[in-house]
């Protein structure tokens, strides 16, 4: 490939990234699978329904973050055919969003405000793991969405049980998240070094604090 087809390839995938960084914030996902919430709106109590909107604003910045994660790790993989990987899950996940943002305007709520900040921390987050290396990439992958799946299992324990649509969502979403770990595991995932998934963990915590509120 000559110094030309290089620079275009770059400035191409440079271009793609950022159209799906602005589709990504703008709130502009459409989801591709059927919304897993398909029962009645509950009729929930204020305090319900208060709980439910910050659990689900909680899991829509984290879709945020995975997009960034994805989008970061496809960026700089070395090999093409775990690049095609992460550009998979991150096309999955956007239903993720798409579904949690659907079940917060029925919640009369709202995403996150810092929604650029999520997704800009962890692209950065993952084109660094990219760039270490496909196994530590893979590693990155499988510690995050173990982390993920226990948010989530921690969702199912704070929202209500009458809240079925909410509760629909987030275990159609914990499936997904275990599949993408399992997935990354048998393409050869790395154990990562204990600092950094309790680095991760710390970090996770800032964001579900924050996105709570904000």
């Amino acid at each position: 490939m000559n110094t030309l087809n290089r620079q275009r390839s770059f400035f191409e995938n440079c271009i793609l990234q950022f159209d799906a960084a602005l589709k990504t914030v703008a709130h502009s996902a459409v989801a591709i699978r059927p919304n897993p919430a398909q029962s009645a709106l509950p009729a929930l109590t204020p305090s319900e329904k208060r709980v439910s909107a910050q659990c689900m604003r909680v899991n829509h910045a984290g879709e945020i973050a995975a997009q960034g994660l994805y989008q970061g790790q496809a960026w700089s993989a070395h090999d093409p055919a775990i690049r095609e990987k992460m550009q998979e899950a991150a096309l999955e996940e956007v239903d993720h969003l798409a579904w949690c943002e659907t079940r917060l305007i029925e919640l009369e709520s709202h995403t996150s405000y810092l929604a650029l900040f999520w997704y800009m921390g962890s692209f950065m987050m993952g084109a660094i793991a990219g760039w270490a290396g496909d196994k530590w990439s893979l590693g990155f992958v499988a510690e995050t969405e173990h982390q993920v799946m226990r948010h989530l299992n921690s969702h199912l324990d704070c929202v209500a049980v009458v809240d079925t649509r909410s509760r629909e969502i987030i275990e159609k979403m914990y499936e997904d998240e275990s599949r993408h770990a399992t997935h990354a595991l048998t393409a050869g995932a790395a154990t990562l070094p204990k600092p950094i998934p309790t680095l991760m963990r710390f970090m996770a915590k800032v964001m579900t604090t924050t996105a709570r509120w904000i």
